[in-house]
């Protein structure tokens, strides 16, 4: 890691070259995950398709909890790289690894032992509970292998390793793409061996991350005897993660949330829902890479006190998710109707689908100025203002607004309530920036 990267290289190719891996990662994983989808669907069995559409919320939430210690971790060791302490970074780097697969193992325990009230919770019916169990019972034995990964993905870049999450997100998407048809099909298994699929290819993942830190990392390490650290470290990675947790912890209860608004209307409307959301998650897993992929750029710049460099990086950030947005919500609109027929021809479900996507798309601006200034939060350890954040847009708001507006408009309603969300949080993130920006003297670009 050569801090002129971080700080005096030109902005522009630093920048694409911190965010570009990001991006393609997240595109990589939304892509097997809709590989995932595709290959359920091909089954033909509309219950088979909602039943593991409902489960996906349980993603979410192994990505929360991932994040709780590769987001906590990344942003308090970029900020521990702006101020050379390398040997305190590389504790805090066994401890998130670690801390990571233990939680990972109590998930896996919780979700096994429970798997009923789950189930129930998350919507599911009587004519989508065998597959829905069947896919939800590997994926919950699979925590500590799909969780870990989240860690390394964030921390090794951190110390510059950009490109290292790209290549353990390939390795795991290509196992997963090569199972799928195997398992699903030629053995018969279905929803479990969809599960199976993402499973073993997320433990290839883990894999190859263990292998990199290893033999590449100068400034990681997993080596158990270093992840003691004291309590003001721990709080100062948790006070970043929980924040990060959260903001996936709501992504999964508005997926729970609406998925149960969306029963009325029946198994077709439920199953469209499911495939509208992994098509949407195109637009913003790349405005997520753009997002987050700066935040070792703005640890950096905050740790080491570069105020001129730092906003920067947030205009620049801005700029791009601005017209990252645009640009693919006008494309998707254009071809949502394509786009979800390649899922299902069913035309009840091509018809749900195609006025779910857009809808959904109408709120792609607002969101990545969420995603912009939560990054800012995070990376400069504002736990505050990015739990608030991560609170507002999928909880409070949301809660609020779909009673609103499913009371007034029905469907339309329950369809409208996430893009009006995103409005609403994204003025609440820019005047939380604003409180931050004259309260904090780095931030406060008009004091000397």
């Amino acid at each position: 890691m050569k801090s002129k990267d971080f700080n005096e290289a030109p902005l522009a190719g630093t920048f694409f070259r911190f965010t570009i891996p990001v991006v393609c990662a997240g595109l990589i994983s939304v892509a097997y995950n809709m590989v995932d989808t595709y290959f359920i669907a091909l089954t033909g069995n509309t219950a088979l398709v909602a039943g593991v559409s409902l489960i996906s919320p349980i993603f979410t939430l192994m990505v929360a909890i991932g994040d709780m210690w590769g987001i906590g971790g990344s942003s308090m060791i970029s900020r521990l790289f702006g101020e050379k302490d390398f040997g305190r970074a590389k504790k805090v780097s066994s401890f998130v690894y670690w801390g990571s697969i233990l939680f990972g193992i109590l998930v896996a325990v919780l979700m096994t032992a429970f798997q009923g009230p789950v189930l129930t919770l998350l919507g599911v019916t009587e004519e989508t509970r065998a597959y829905a169990r069947d896919y939800y019972f590997y994926i919950a034995l699979g925590a500590p292998f799909m969780i870990f990964p989240l860690v390394p993905n964030n921390t090794l870049r951190a110390e510059g390793f950009t490109n290292a999450s790209l290549v353990g997100t390939i390795i795991g998407a290509i196992v997963n793409i090569v199972l799928d048809p195997l398992l699903i099909f030629t053995f018969g298994l279905g929803a479990a061996g969809a599960a199976i699929a993402t499973v073993i290819g997320n433990i290839s993942t883990d894999i190859y991350y263990v292998i990199f830190i290893l033999k590449k990392s100068r400034r990681m390490s997993i080596d158990p005897r270093l992840m003691k650290i004291p309590g003001s470290d721990i709080f100062g990675v948790l006070k970043i993660g929980i924040p990060g947790a959260l903001t996936n912890l709501m992504s999964s209860f508005a997926g729970t949330l609406l998925n149960r608004s969306i029963l009325p209307w029946g198994t077709d409307a439920v199953a469209a829902l499911g495939i509208a959301n992994k098509v949407n998650m195109i637009t913003i897993m790349v405005m997520v890479g753009f997002g987050f992929g700066a935040q070792p750029l703005i640890g950096y710049a905050y740790g080491s006190g570069n105020r001129k460099r730092l906003w920067e990086v947030v205009r620049f950030n801005l700029l791009c998710e601005s017209v990252v947005s645009l640009s693919l919500m006008a494309a998707i609109m254009i071809f949502a109707g394509p786009l979800v027929r390649i899922f299902m021809t069913d035309p009840s479900i091509v018809s749900y689908g195609t006025e779910m996507l857009r809808v959904l798309q109408c709120g792609m601006l607002f969101q990545g100025i969420v995603l912009v200034i939560t990054c800012v939060f995070q990376s400069i350890g504002k736990g505050l203002g990015a739990l608030l954040l991560s609170v507002g847009r999928q909880g409070v708001f949301l809660l609020i607004v779909l009673q609103v507006l499913s009371a007034a408009f029905g469907y339309y309603g329950v369809l409208a309530s996430q893009p009006v969300s995103d409005v609403l949080t994204a003025l609440l993130a820019v005047a939380l920036l604003r409180h931050y920006t004259k309260k904090d003297p780095v931030l406060n670009r008009s004091q000397p």
